[in-house]
């Protein structure tokens, strides 16, 4: 209840000082964000699943769907996890075996979605700022959101608290979050939706290769 008014109070200086002209690039955010994530899950996800868990993409994609939607709308992995799990067994046919550990393992470790919002943000902060980002603080960037993205809780609104470490690690100001922070919600809920897609997705991989595994046993 209070969060909106906390946001409101870090934004209205920002907004003050420079003129409603700052809101134009935070549409700009929302739409690399979102255009990334997409293009990430319908090219890495697909591709795994083709390839190592000889699964149609769009059998995947259909199969998952309601748990990503779950995801979009609470902007939560770990609240998703049981819709997850369900649709997993259900849809992808992904025994229980593997869904009851690859899925909540997934929902804390595996990230995407927060590390690519993570990378978009710093570098919307940077040209804000104008500041220039060489390419051995970018190389750090990388390593840093991908790390900090294993440790972030599967809750809404954690990727933005995870931001700060990710802007200490290049000496950037703090003060950036103010501006990511107004619209943060809209990006967490497609960033756990793509999060959620690739736990389903590695589970559907590991199914895979267990298959391959036992009908080499078999054979031999």
């Amino acid at each position: 209840k209070v969060a909106p008014i906390g946001i409101l109070g870090l934004l209205a200086p920002i907004v003050g000082q420079y003129g409603l002209s700052v809101l134009l690039p935070l549409l700009k955010v929302i739409l690399a964000v979102y255009i990334a994530c997409i293009i990430h899950a319908v090219v890495i996800y697909s591709s795994a699943v083709k390839v190592f868990g000889k699964m149609n993409p769009l059998k995947f994609f259909k199969g998952i769907s309601p748990a990503a939607l779950v995801a979009y709308s609470t902007a939560s992995s770990a609240g998703t996890l049981p819709v997850t799990i369900k649709n997993t067994n259900e849809n992808l046919g992904v025994p229980n075996k593997i869904t009851s550990f690859v899925l909540p393992l997934g929902a804390t470790v595996n990230m995407d979605g927060t590390a690519i919002y993570q990378g978009v943000a710093v570098v919307f902060i940077a040209q804000f700022f104008n500041l220039n980002l060489s390419l051995m603080q970018l190389l750090t960037v990388v390593l840093v959101t991908v790390l900090a993205s294993i440790g972030t809780a599967g809750v809404p609104g954690a990727g933005l608290i995870m931001l700060t470490m990710v802007l200490t690690s290049v000496n950037m100001p703090l003060e950036g979050i103010a501006l990511i922070a107004g619209i943060d919600r809209i990006l967490d809920m497609m960033r756990t939706s793509v999060n959620v897609v690739g736990d389903a997705s590695a589970a559907v991989v590991v199914a895979g290769t267990e298959r391959k595994r036992e009908k080499r046993l078999l054979k031999s």
